[in-house]
């Protein structure tokens, strides 16, 4: 089979919205958020049962999370595990960038 007959449709840069989901864009930034969680606990070097401590979660409960099961994680919720982490949140309401809804994005700045 050649590629030329695979179809192919470009995503949206969301896949919880190219899926359908609802709350796509919450989703998304849960993801992200996730994502820097992890980024930190890999660059400190250090283990889930570690990690569960300084978040005052079980270490179950971080192996699911960095795994990707986060549903049942509040925004608040993520925001406090990064300020565990020894991170800062900063929140910025604006004007959008272009006409329409708004968006949920995530900015970080600096490395892990």
């Amino acid at each position: 089979m050649e590629s030329d007959d695979i179809p192919v449709e470009r995503g949206s840069g969301n896949v919880f919205a190219d899926l359908g989901l609802p709350d796509a864009d919450a989703h998304l930034v849960k993801a992200e958020l996730v994502g820097r969680i992890d980024d930190i606990v890999r660059a400190r070097g250090i283990t889930q049962t570690e990690v569960a401590r300084l978040l005052g979660l079980s270490q179950p409960d971080v192996s699911r999370l960095l795994r990707g099961d986060f549903r049942e994680y509040s925004l608040e919720r993520l925001f406090r595990l990064l300020t565990a982490l020894g991170r800062d949140i900063d929140i910025v309401i604006r004007q959008p960038r272009a006409a329409g809804d708004g968006k949920l994005r995530i900015a970080a700045s600096g490395t892990v």
